[in-house]
């Protein structure tokens, strides 16, 4: 069962120890995939601006870095957000209750297309807490972690997704 519904979201992602958020309104398609599955899609170019630091590239626009798409994929038990980004930064995470997941990200050579030109880095991350609210479809979407490079904490995070209905 596919069902396709427009609505506006807001996303914000907190650091709780380091000096990092960002809070996103857009206008996002939710597909539901089955009673309690969700992809929520977002295009790029309808976000809220990157922070400066990594907008300002010298060869590239900041329109060229910024264009991509966001896409969540929501359950109670996991959550999956991709970034598939146009410009220099992509990336995965995969959270679930509990567990050790993976943050992907991949650095794109703009100059040359051939995957053996981009760096990625591999991060793990520790869900502390996921809850999904509403029903039949979500309204709510809290995802608390920390991520980890080997043995050393980069950090707590919150993840914090509202669904207008």
């Amino acid at each position: 069962m596919l069902a396709d519904h427009h609505k506006t979201v807001y996303l914000s992602f907190i650091s709780t120890d380091l000096p990092l958020w960002n809070i996103i309104e857009a206008n996002a398609s939710l597909y539901q995939k089955d009673r309690d599955r969700f992809h929520l899609l977002l295009n790029q170019k309808t976000l809220s601006p990157l922070p400066t630091v990594l907008a300002n590239s010298e060869n590239h626009s900041h329109d060229e870095f910024h264009e991509g798409l966001l896409w969540l994929e929501i359950s109670p038990y996991r959550v999956i957000l991709t970034m598939q980004s146009k410009g220099k930064l992509s990336y995965r995470h995969f959270w679930e209750r509990g567990i050790y997941g993976i943050s992907r990200y991949w650095l794109n050579n703009l100059n040359n297309d051939s995957p053996e030109n981009n760096g990625s880095l591999r991060l793990r991350n520790f869900t502390r807490y996921l809850k999904l609210e509403g029903t039949p479809s979500p309204t709510s979407l809290q995802v608390e972690y920390e991520l980890w490079s080997s043995r050393l904490q980069l950090g707590s995070y919150v993840l914090h997704l509202d669904i207008d209905h």
